[in-house]
């Protein structure tokens, strides 16, 4: 096959042009600012529900707070739930998010884990559904491909971005980088004009 000088020209402008390194899907691009300007992420777990409200804007996100809702071994499941359910209702009430995004459920090799993780995970879910709130579900490894750039990074890791994406001045407690990095990642998702098609639930 042939090629005129022209076309070979621009056959090697376009091979001599470097190749890009790899990256999180995540970055801080201004032009990506989500629909909801506050969002909410929650990483729920009886013991350690974690909690991330930032809000985005043309100069990137911020972190608006931050926390970890812990429940003592002692208390009973019941009680862990209703904390759960009554703490989120306050952040929800004090900061007045648009939308939140919830950790995806994953499958413990141990039932009674999962059993457990759900009841969190449904104590959360009623207080974002009773406050109107839009609500998103993204899985665990897509927030870490997001975040970091890998699927199977360590909690340190994503805790370390999180804090670099949010100007933190230290990494935030590990559940509460977990929920940081699920609001990230939907604030990222959604700021694409709907390129991946995020699971409302």
């Amino acid at each position: 096959m042939a090629f005129t000088p022209k076309q070979l020209e621009q056959m090697q402008t376009r091979l001599a042009r470097p190749r890009r390194a790899a990256q999180p899907v995540f970055d801080s691009n201004p032009r990506a600012v989500a629909r909801h300007a506050i969002i909410i992420g929650v990483d729920p777990s009886l013991r350690g529900t974690g909690y991330g409200v930032i809000r985005v804007g043309k100069s990137g996100p911020t972190a608006l707070a931050h926390g970890t809702i812990s429940c003592p071994p002692s208390w009973e499941r019941s009680r862990c739930l209703l904390r759960i359910l009554q703490t989120l209702r306050e952040i929800v009430a004090q900061h007045r998010p648009g939308a939140c995004a919830i950790e995806g459920l994953f499958y413990a090799q141990n039932l009674q884990t999962t059993l457990i993780m759900g009841e969190a995970r449904g104590a959360a879910l009623a207080a974002m559904a009773e406050a109107g709130l839009e609500i998103y579900e993204i899985a665990p490894r897509k927030v870490k491909q997001a975040i970091v750039g890998y699927g199977a990074a360590q909690k340190m890791a994503v805790a370390k971005m999180v804090q670099r994406l949010l100007r933190l001045s230290e990494p935030p407690a590990p559940d509460a980088a977990d929920a940081l990095a699920i609001a990230l990642t939907y604030a990222q998702e959604n700021g694409r004009f709907g390129l991946t098609m995020l699971k409302r639930i």
